[in-house]
């Protein structure tokens, strides 16, 4: 199953969804991540927060989310937004039309830099909680409309 992550500057919690995703569902899913106005680079707390939690990082970029509405793009079958401006955007329109759900999480990125640790800590640590409910059940088997459900039920939980 292929996720397209998506927050406006794809530098935070998208790129911590998408690592998550990628790590923890042993090759069940491939994630990806992008941003309708992405900052160009990943945020440093990102990739210390991830590498202190043992992911590789070298391949994670921030990246605009018109490379997944290409021709050539990966057919996605879910996009999920993390932040609440991709969530009210207008959105490309992706290969496959996957199903869209919304798991908003307070951006830790705008915390001041003292605060740092705790909010992307926060960040990742409810963003973990999310993937691990969506990797306990059989998505596999699920059609769109069961996708969009659990999809949906999971980002209204802490």
């Amino acid at each position: 199953m292929n996720i397209l992550v998506l927050c406006t500057g794809n530098s935070a919690r998208s790129i911590l969804l998408e690592a998550l995703l990628n790590d923890l569902s042993d090759g069940r899913v491939t994630a990806y991540s992008a941003g309708s106005d992405p900052a160009g680079a990943v945020h440093p707390y990102s990739l210390k927060l991830l590498e202190e939690q043992g992911y590789e990082t070298a391949h994670l970029r921030s990246k605009s989310w018109d490379e997944f509405a290409a021709e050539d793009a990966p057919e996605m079958e879910a996009v999920i937004t993390v932040c609440g401006s991709a969530a009210g955007e207008t959105c490309p329109i992706w290969p496959g039309a996957p199903v869209r759900a919304h798991w908003g999480v307070e951006d830790p990125a705008a915390a001041p830099e003292d605060d740092w640790p705790g909010a992307f800590g926060t960040a990742y640590a409810r963003l973990k909680h999310r993937a691990e409910a969506l990797l306990a059940q059989p998505i596999e088997t699920l059609d769109a409309a069961e996708l969009r459900a659990l999809l949906t039920r999971i980002g209204q939980t802490g």
